[in-house]
């Protein structure tokens, strides 16, 4: 005999207990195999002289004094000229004059105005004028200059009066000689 199926009550259905959605796993991606028959071609190494350093090779002290120059930067306040706020001509470019008015609060160093421009804010004289990295800027234009550098300790900073093809034909002996070009137009696979 077939069983019958069992009639439902009459009134309100059966209520089921909601489903939960089974977790999700988080999957570690694999790296993808290379297939063995695809060789991917080594670059070839064309004349390229000694690497570039990306930083300058200093002695201890002043690399010690180049941290506690950007200590200094830190603290130093934007000095700003005298109602730079009252007038946009004036404050647009954030240039500093000395304020010279006999009745001037900023002269007579009042604590509520801007500060003045004083011997006390500037950062040691042994790193003074090197880029973050350490290197002296030398302005280059042509490719004897280059030759005259010292690229341990010097980086270049091409002109910016010379056009793309000249600027092109700089970085290229820059980069025979290993030194650090700080404004490149093409950044070399190395660099980057």
């Amino acid at each position: 005999m077939a069983e019958e199926p069992v009639p439902e009550p009459k009134g309100e259905p059966a209520a089921e207990a909601p489903r939960k959605a089974p977790a999700r796993r988080r999957v570690k991606a694999t790296p993808k195999e290379e297939s063995p028959s695809v060789e991917t071609p080594e670059p070839t190494k064309k004349d390229e002289g000694p690497r570039a350093p990306r930083r300058a090779d200093l002695p201890a002290g002043q690399r010690t004094l180049l941290r506690t120059r950007d200590d200094i930067d830190r603290r130093r306040p934007r000095f700003g000229r005298q109602a730079r706020y009252r007038y946009y001509r004036i404050g647009r470019d954030m240039s500093w004059r000395r304020p010279r008015g006999l009745q001037s609060k900023q002269r007579r160093h009042y604590g509520y105005r801007p500060k003045v421009v004083r011997i006390g804010y500037r950062s040691p004289a042994r790193v003074r004028g090197l880029v973050p990295s350490g290197f002296r800027p030398v302005i280059v234009r042509t490719s004897s200059d280059l030759e005259k550098m010292n690229a341990r300790l010097e980086a270049a900073i091409i002109a910016r009066t010379v056009g793309t093809r000249r600027r092109l034909v700089l970085e290229e002996t820059a980069r025979k000689l290993g030194i650090h070009v700080l404004n490149p137009i093409v950044k070399s696979e190395r660099e980057a």
